[in-house]
């Protein structure tokens, strides 16, 4: 071995090289399949965002390559957003509002989640801030659907948006001035038939109120019985 270890050097030096060509090779061909997905998910995301309110919304995904191959491949990724009309695409985090953020991550997530199948739990807070009746009932479908593929706590004050859950959560603040507690309630199927109907028409309950909020939930279990069966 130290006789030869000029020859071993060369070998593995040559190997090496090889390898860097090949791994290299491997880092422009996720590069190529990424720019690819980028434009559907671009498209997707699109659509989504017109359902929410958000029509003149567009979002772009910048690719830049380094030299380096890294664990991740090649590419620096960064998710930029138009908001308005001829407004130049900026950084995420620096153009979106908080309800606007919200509403472009469900977005985000809806689209990865219908080809990804990976499973996480997402909490969505003021994402139907400034939205209300058919944006509203529309919203709540895309979270129902997305809760098909993901855990999703959703904090909401819009009937339209609760009404479309799977389960039910009221959040209440309990006791004093000097000590007060937070406390989570999950409502069976009558007390959230009342919750609904506070939502829609405030602390008096009526017998009107209380047959909007059961027209409500019988409207989303009809539409997605009839959703499941088509598949």
């Amino acid at each position: 071995q130290i006789n030869n270890d000029e020859v071993n050097i060369a070998s593995l030096t040559k190997l090496c090289i090889e390898q860097e060509a090949v791994l290299l090779d491997l880092a422009q061909v996720l590069s190529r399949r990424r720019a690819t997905a980028a434009i559907a998910l671009e498209n997707r995301v699109g659509e989504i965002l017109a359902q929410l309110n958000m029509e003149s919304a567009r979002m772009e995904v910048t690719q830049l390559q380094s030299d380096a191959v890294r664990e991740t491949g090649i590419d620096d990724l960064e998710f930029l957003i138009a908001t308005n009309p001829n407004q130049t695409p900026g950084s995420l985090r620096r153009i979106a509002s908080g309800a606007e953020l919200s509403r472009i991550s469900l977005a985000i997530q809806l689209a990865i989640a219908e080809t990804s199948g990976q499973h996480q739990t997402l909490v969505f807070d003021e994402v139907d801030v400034g939205i209300g009746g058919a944006t509203a009932d529309i919203l709540g479908g895309l979270l129902r659907t997305l809760g098909r593929y993901q855990q999703i706590l959703c904090v909401t004050h819009l009937p339209q948006v609760a009404a479309q859950g799977h389960h039910h959560l009221v959040v209440e603040k309990m006791g004093g001035r000097r000590k007060q507690r937070t406390a989570i309630t999950t409502l069976n199927e009558t007390k959230r038939i009342d919750e609904l109907a506070r939502m829609l028409a405030g602390q008096d309950l009526t017998v009107e109120s209380r047959a909007h909020a059961e027209a409500m939930i019988g409207a989303v279990v009809e539409k997605n019985s009839n959703k499941y069966k088509s598949v």
